[in-house]
């Protein structure tokens, strides 16, 4: 399966606007932290370039609105620009009318930024659960034709664990969605999440890179994720912050690139609607998953 193009993914976000933090950073109080995001970007950039792979970046419209220049940068490199909201705000907490509004801020922003529109879209910490599955059909209204927002795992944030673990389809009133889930493993019965984030960083690589030859067997592509504060080991502490708080943020940081280099080198790489179209090439049995009703406004 070395001719597998899997689906490398950028989430646009500074450290301190994590889902992590929300309770001890206030939104109000993001514009008087510094700015880490452009070092770790441009790393990004140059790392991608070396391997002549492209990615998609999810990029939040707040990090946007404050640095175009960066944003048109992305662009300018042949990577395809997604959204990933305005405010990090988690879609269950929010109102269709909040989600809407925001969802629109953001790709109204990164389109008159890139000159493009934006038809791809990644919730803050993959919130599209069974308590927001109303959320699709405002994607699609709103002209996002591809979603990287399902992790088919149990875990006390997010998680739809009855989805399919492969690409599937969503139809609404709207049009279809074409949802690409996050990465997992199925063992012992129980979903286990491969090459993003935390995990990325927590697992040995010799464990990630096994996992995610086992998706390519299952006729798979990967989907991994990374955000730019992963590459940042001396980002500021924040003080206080409960233990499993602290370990999720900051395990491992030192060895994420390093980690992610190698990742690069041993698979093959794309964004996700070109990965995706590639995938769909190949495969006529689709899944489908139905999120029920129209939600009310």
């Amino acid at each position: 399966m070395a001719d597998v193009l899997n689906i490398l993914t950028v989430d646009v976000e500074e450290y301190f606007q994590v889902s992590n933090f929300e309770k001890v950073i206030s939104r109000e109080e993001w514009d008087s932290f510094a700015s880490r995001v452009a070092p770790p970007i441009q790393k990004l950039l140059e790392m991608f370039a070396d391997r002549k792979v492209k990615a998609t970046f999810f990029v939040l419209g707040w990090l946007a609105r404050r640095q175009p220049r960066l944003i048109r940068e992305i662009h300018d490199a042949g990577h395809q620009i997604g959204s990933h909201s305005s405010w990090h705000k988690l879609i269950y907490d929010q109102s269709p009318q909040e989600f809407r509004s925001d969802l629109k801020e953001s790709m109204e922003i990164l389109s008159d930024i890139t000159g493009t529109a934006v038809t791809a879209y990644r919730a803050p910490s993959f919130s599209i659960t069974e308590k927001s599955l109303w959320a699709f059909e405002i994607l699609a209204e709103e002209g996002i034709r591809y979603d990287s927002s399902v992790f088919p795992i149990f875990h006390d944030r997010y998680g739809l664990p009855r989805a399919p673990v492969t690409p599937f389809q969503i139809p609404t009133q709207s049009g279809l969605i074409w949802e690409v889930p996050a990465s997992v493993v199925r063992i012992s019965g129980i979903n286990l999440p491969v090459a993003g984030g935390g995990y990325f960083r927590l697992y040995p690589y010799w464990l990630t890179y096994a996992l995610c030859r086992k998706i390519h067997r299952e006729g798979r592509p990967v989907v991994t994720y990374i955000h730019p504060w992963e590459l940042d080991p001396e980002q500021p502490r924040l003080p206080r912050l409960p233990w499993p708080t602290r370990f999720r943020h900051y395990v491992n940081l030192a060895k994420t690139e390093h980690k992610l280099s190698r990742l690069l080198g041993h698979f093959n790489w794309g964004t996700l609607e070109t990965a995706l179209n590639q995938w769909l090439t190949q495969h006529s049995e689709l899944q489908t998953l139905t999120p029920g009703r129209s939600h009310a406004e």
